[in-house]
């Protein structure tokens, strides 16, 4: 059944909250797709000796252990600012995963002795074997960088970044915007929560969400510059907006990051901003996704090295 011609999800009863057999139903129905540890946990394991690889906490959801690991430059030094990259807070989101992944084999090694880099590659890998936006707790983590969080993969993010706080120059968060998030994830979203359905639409094309808290226009478009030699950019629609939120410069939207709990708000980096590939395109190839994840990550630390004062 599609949620978005129906009108109805095929768990719960419209109009009324999820309870614990509603979300019990749903994470039954939620099957791995692909391997964490092979697409995942090798490449890291591969990067050993180049860089600095840490375990940072496990998640236990009675299906299976999953290590949630963080790459480190190699000869950390505290005089140099720390720059975060983050990709797979939605695991279903693939290229954020994989680009953060190919920066660091790639280009990582080219900042040495200039940054300290700190990457989070796959924060939520129970979401990324079964290509789902939510946690097996039917949570969405990337709402979820709050105190108390009620998301073990934000909570362990945010302890990892603790000892970093007012220290971080650069957090990039590395996210996709699919097709799925339409026929999929928003409908379910509104049945967990006992609301409509309103249906939307999807932008064909890279775009980026700047912090209404901490307008940086300049690095923005910075990013969408190089994004933008890779791959296309989202045009606004009609109403002069992308996925709802007013356009204010090219390819480039702006929420309040941290009233909302995202995981581009929670270090209070000067630079800040979460990329949106659309993997879906007919005119984006998975490796184009990639590439853009990749060019947003080099630009974003560039234009900040070259302004930070």
């Amino acid at each position: 059944m599609n949620p978005v011609s129906s009108g109805f999800y095929p768990i719960g009863t419209p109009g009324q909250p999820w309870g614990a057999a509603e979300k019990a139903q749903w994470r039954a129905a939620q099957l791995g797709q692909r391997s964490y540890a092979d697409e995942v946990l090798g490449r890291i394991e591969a990067l050993r000796g180049r860089f600095q690889v840490e375990q940072y906490g496990e998640l236990d959801y009675g299906d299976g252990r999953y290590p949630l690991l963080a790459i480190r430059s190699s000869h950390w030094d505290e005089r140099l600012p720390v720059v975060l990259v983050t990709g797979g807070v939605h695991g279903y989101e693939t290229s954020g995963v994989q680009g953060a992944l190919q920066f660091v084999d790639r280009h990582a090694a080219g900042y040495a002795g200039k940054i300290n880099l700190l990457v989070a590659p796959c924060v939520s890998p129970w979401g990324y074997e079964r290509i789902q936006r939510w946690n097996a707790l039917a949570i969405d983590p990337n709402r979820s960088f709050v105190a108390d969080s009620p998301a073990p993969e934000s909570a362990a993010l945010m302890a990892l970044l603790a000892p970093l706080a007012g220290r971080c120059l650069v957090h990039i968060d590395l996210h996709e915007t699919t097709d799925t998030d339409e026929s999929e994830f928003r409908p379910a979203l509104a049945a967990r929560d006992g609301k409509p359905f309103e249906p939307g639409g999807i932008p064909d094309g890279f775009y980026l969400v700047d912090d209404t808290e901490n307008r940086q226009p300049g690095f923005q478009q910075a990013v969408i510059a190089a994004v933008a030699a890779v791959t296309h950019i989202a045009p606004a629609d009609e109403r002069g907006q992308i996925i709802g939120s007013t356009v204010v410069a090219p390819g480039v939207i702006e929420y309040p990051l941290k009233a909302l709990g995202l995981c581009a708000g929670m270090t209070g980096a000067r630079y800040t901003t979460t990329t949106e590939v659309y993997p879906d395109s007919p005119r984006a190839t998975a490796q184009q996704c990639n590439d853009a994840q990749v060019a947003a990550v080099r630009s974003a630390i560039d234009y900040a090295l070259a302004h930070a004062r």
